[in-house]
C-alpha cells in the first residue's frame, strides 16, 4: 500500500536521524583531538538535541510497527554510549579534568565500565518512567567541571561518586516522561536548556550567570529525584514489587 510504503520510508528516516548522532560524536572526537573544546561541547549539545527529539518522532510514527526487523532502541543506546560516555571521558582526559596518570586512567575506566553496566541493565528505565541508577550524563558532568575549574582532587571525587551512583538503584527523573512534577520539571528543563545552550558558545571563558542558572536545575534534578524515590507511596510500591518477585522465585 502506498501509505504503508510512505510510513516505512519515514520510519527509516527516523533511524537515519538517530544514526546521525554517531557522526556528530565523531566530529566531537575530532574537535577534542584538536583541543577545540568549545566545538566539542557544541557537537555534544547537538547530539543531545537529536537524542531528545528522535524518541518522540519514533513513537509518533510507530517505527517498530513499520520496521519490526530493525532495533532502533539498540541503535539509540550505541549512539548514546558514544556521545554521553566515551566522548566526554575523552574530553575530560584531554582537557586535564582527569589527570593523565595511572589513577586518572583507572578513574576513566571506572566511568566507562560503570556506564556500560548502566546501559545494559534491562531495568535501566523503569515501568513508571524513571532511570534506575545515575543516568550517564557524563557530557554534562564534563561541561560543568570544565567551567568550574575545580582542583584535580575535587574533580576525581565528583567523578568517582557519580560512577558509584550508577550501581545504586535510586530512581532518577526521566525529564520528559516522569509523570510526577512533570510540568514543573519541563519548565525548569526549558530554562536550563536555554541557559546551557547560550553558555556553550562563550567557552572557554564561560558566563557565570548562565553557568549557575544551569546548575540550579541540576540541584533541582537530584533533590527531586531523591525526594520522589523516598516518597512513602513509592517505598511501599518497591516493597510490594520485591515481595512479588520473591514469591515468584520461590
Amino acid at each position: 500500500m502506498p501509505r504503508e510504503r510512505l510510513l516505512r520510508c519515514c520510519s527509516w528516516g527516523v533511524h537515519l536521524y538517530t544514526a546521525l548522532g554517531a557522526l556528530v560524536g565523531l566530529l566531537a572526537f575530532e574537535a577534542i583531538a584538536r583541543d577545540d573544546f568549545r566545538c566539542a561541547f557544541i557537537m555534544m549539545a547537538t547530539a543531545v538535541i537529536i537524542d531528545s527529539s528522535d524518541g518522540p518522532l519514533a513513537r509518533s510514527l510507530e517505527v517498530r510497527v513499520h520496521i519490526p526487523e530493525f532495533d532502533g532502541a539498540l541503535l539509540d543506546n550505541i549512539v548514546d554510549y558514544l556521545n554521553y560516555v566515551v566522548a566526554p571521558v575523552f574530553l575530560m582526559l584531554q582537557a586535564g579534568i582527569i589527570r593523565h596518570s595511572g589513577g586518572g586512567l583507572v578513574l576513566a575506566g571506572l566511568i566507562i565500565i560503570a556506564s556500560a553496566y548502566g546501559f545494559c541493565r534491562v531495568d535501566a528505565k523503569t515501568e513508571d518512567n524513571y532511570f534506575r541508577g545515575f543516568p550517564s550524563y557524563w557530557n554534562l558532568v564534563a561541561l560543568y567541571l570544565f567551567c568550574l575549574h575545580l582542583s584535580p582532587l575535587a574533580n576525581a571525587l565528583v567523578l568517582f561518586a557519580l560512577a558509584v551512583l550508577v550501581f545504586v538503584p535510586v530512581k532518577y527523573i526521566y525529564p520528559n516522561r516522569t509523570e510526577l512534577m512533570r510540568p514543573l520539571t519541563l519548565v525548569l528543563a526549558f530554562v536550563w536548556a536555554a541557559a546551557t545552550l547560550a553558555m556553550i558558545p562563550t567557552l572557554p571563558a564561560g558566563n557565570s550567570i548562565l553557568l549557575y542558572t544551569s546548575l540550579a536545575f541540576v540541584i533541582y534534578y537530584f533533590a527531586m529525584s531523591f525526594a520522589l524515590h523516598a516518597h512513602p507511596a513509592r517505598v511501599a510500591a518497591r516493597h510490594a514489587m520485591s515481595e512479588e518477585i520473591r514469591l515468584r522465585d520461590n
